[in-house]
């Protein structure tokens, strides 16, 4: 993302569990040209944006160990500099497995901020609680579970390096419209129109990236001529937004459930612009809903 003329503030906000790579992601940025500062309250945060341009961009850390934190409070201040016309805002999430969250705290013997007292378990599970509107609010999301620091590192300057010209990164995601549009999608198709894996007993339990569900969504009369229109104008329209200056576009696709034809859609998509020569990172944002839940029932469970 670039900041448009008019804005004067390219801030990205990065935040994510205790142990999933924040402070490296800050150095990161660090070693980009971006001016950072680390745990900042959130009520200062305005008073940044209210003063003359950076000059550079900044990245700001924001986690539960500020003193002011609270998922709510942080939800309603990205809204407010999403808002602003000065401002060009990204929301960097740096997630990771509780099981892997678990192993660093063991390896550094580190207490967790939300269970000082207790094991570390405990707090990860809160703050994973905590923080999960926020992640379904995030523009980029890195699972750093399988990552090595230099891995992220790789990943960060992916999406951020003001010196990467001649790329422009593209995140392709799905969605449900029952639980609203993502912020900061530039471009969003409804999938709505095609035929509905819902009612197959059989693919209900199933998602997009299923072969079946894939060949239930692409035996739709409609769906051939859609996608090769669809290819056709994101393969027209992506070189002028890098011709523009733009280095990453977000491309949602939604549906009723965001489980099955907005997941097959958006993951046909990214492998024909991944064949294009085009660096493309999907995310499904219901299926991640439902991993989530899924794995902190399971560690309640055990």
């Amino acid at each position: 993302m670039t900041a448009d003329p008019g804005q004067d503030h390219r801030l990205v906000l990065i935040t994510g569990p205790s142990g999933a790579g924040r402070t490296t992601a800050i150095r990161v940025l660090e070693d980009l040209g971006f001016e950072s500062i680390d745990n900042i309250p959130l009520s200062l945060v305005p008073r940044l944006t209210d003063g003359t341009a950076f000059g550079r961009p900044m990245a700001l850390g924001l986690d539960v160990r500020n003193r002011d934190f609270n998922a709510t409070a942080l939800i309603e201040l990205i809204d407010t500099l999403t808002r602003a016309p000065h401002v060009a805002l990204e929301v960097l999430y740096l997630d990771c497995a509780p099981a892997e969250l678990i192993r660093r705290y063991s390896e550094t013997r580190r207490r967790h901020p939300l269970a000082p007292d207790e094991t570390p378990s405990l707090g990860i599970e809160r703050e994973i609680d905590l923080l999960a509107p926020i992640r379904a609010r995030a523009d980029h999301l890195i699972d750093t579970t399988e990552l090595t620091p230099h891995d992220l590192k790789a990943e960060i300057a992916r999406w951020f390096d003001p010196g990467a010209g001649g790329r422009l990164a593209i995140s392709v995601q799905s969605f449900s419209y029952k639980r609203g549009v993502p912020r900061g999608v530039d471009m969003i198709f409804d999938c709505r129109f095609l035929s509905n894996p819902h009612w197959s007993a059989a693919l209900r339990p199933l998602d997009g990236r299923d072969p079946r569900v894939e060949a239930h969504v692409t035996a739709d009369p409609r769906f051939p001529e859609f996608f090769a229109k669809l290819c056709d104008l994101l393969l027209l329209l992506l070189p002028a937004h890098l011709e523009e200056g733009k280095a990453h576009l977000s491309i949602g696709f939604g549906c009723t459930g965001g489980q099955h034809r907005s997941v097959a859609v958006a993951e046909l998509v990214g492998k024909a612009l991944a064949d294009g020569g085009w660096p493309v990172s999907k995310r499904h944002r219901e299926l991640e809903r439902r991993a989530a839940s899924g794995q902190l029932h399971a560690d309640k469970v055990a």
